[in-house]
């Protein structure tokens, strides 16, 4: 990470922090849980990822929107998804944000801006897209954040959606969550061509690769990427925001004894921990203080899930489309 990364000013890296904190305290609580079998759906953790869901949500409005992959934790609750709601729904509980059908993978708040995130790799990128062409029909200026991982990036329909979405002017941010693993294949066994921002220039849209640990150079870029989509002044942006997962590809372990990766691969982006570093740029007395709110947050989000009733058998036949 270059010197001089992360300057902002005090306001919004405690505010910054305060979301870096919730995702990775948040998912360090559901890790310590999944054994139990208290959490009923596999779970995808961001753990190591946070920044680029905390720094791009943070330049979007209230009434944006955002769409997740099944790895979309972060970008639910940098979104401001209701983390009760959040951890009911990973419990499989009726007050879950899916009524418990959905878990980890599935999470949705539509009050908050967070479309529903799926299982299935790339199939929410069309769906942003499509909403990015409702709201450029409202005309009141929001704008749609799509989140996916490098491996969506070998989906047709991703590079069908950028063409729409550049040939329409579509007020959307793509944002490539690269972590350099599909699943357990990493790029070099996957990519002929390792520039993606190349591949993606040639449809006309402004494209940048970023640190994906540097979580204020995030929200600056995504912040200078929204701001003319909301005047009508140009269409779709691309950001390639370079991470790395900490956890195994799902579950809560680590995984560097299973032959694809090495533990030393994970020392330069653990010495590079936008949670860490964040958290040493702000106050002592600020940084307890949203520890503290932080943690005690999470508690309440388990005692809620808790304490909440599983969905009725009548459920079974509720939502279901045929």
């Amino acid at each position: 990470m270059p010197d001089g990364a992360l300057r902002a000013d005090a306001e919004t890296l405690e505010r910054l922090y305060r979301k870096l904190y919730l995702t990775r305290r948040f998912e360090e609580v559901v890790a310590d849980i999944y054994p139990t079998d208290k959490i009923k759906s596999p779970v995808h953790l961001s753990i190591g990822q946070e920044a680029v869901a905390v720094g791009v949500c943070d330049a979007l409005r209230a009434d944006d929107v955002v769409s997740g992959t099944y790895r979309g934790h972060a970008a639910y609750l940098a979104k401001d998804g209701d983390a009760n709601a959040m951890m009911a729904e990973l419990f499989g509980k009726d007050s879950g944000c899916a009524r418990g059908k959905g878990g980890s993978m599935h999470l949705v708040d539509i009050a908050h801006g967070v479309l529903g995130s799926s299982a299935v790799v790339g199939s929410t990128v069309p769906i942003a897209m499509g909403y990015a062409f409702a709201l450029q029909r409202e005309g009141r200026g929001r704008v749609v954040a799509a989140f996916f991982g490098d491996g969506a990036t070998e989906e047709g329909v991703l590079w069908e959606s950028l063409n729409f979405a550049a040939l329409h002017k579509l007020p959307i941010l793509f944002v490539c969550e690269n972590n350099g693993y599909a699943i357990h294949e990493p790029i070099e066994k996957r990519w002929a061509v390792r520039d993606l921002i190349a591949k993606v220039a040639a449809f006309g849209l402004p494209a940048s690769r970023i640190d994906g640990s540097d979580v204020v150079a995030i929200r600056a870029a995504a912040a200078s990427a929204v701001a003319p989509m909301r005047r009508g002044a140009h269409g779709p942006s691309f950001m390639e925001c370079t991470t790395y997962r900490w956890r195994e590809h799902v579950g809560p372990n680590a995984d560097f004894d299973a032959g694809y990766r090495s533990r030393a691969e994970l020392e330069p982006w653990a010495a590079a921990d936008a949670v860490t570093r964040v958290g040493a740029m702000i106050g002592a007395a600020a940084r307890q203080t949203i520890e503290s709110e932080v943690d005690r947050q999470v508690r309440d989000a388990v005692a809620f899930a808790e304490q909440s009733s599983m969905p009725a058998s009548i459920e079974l036949k509720t939502h279901v489309f045929a």
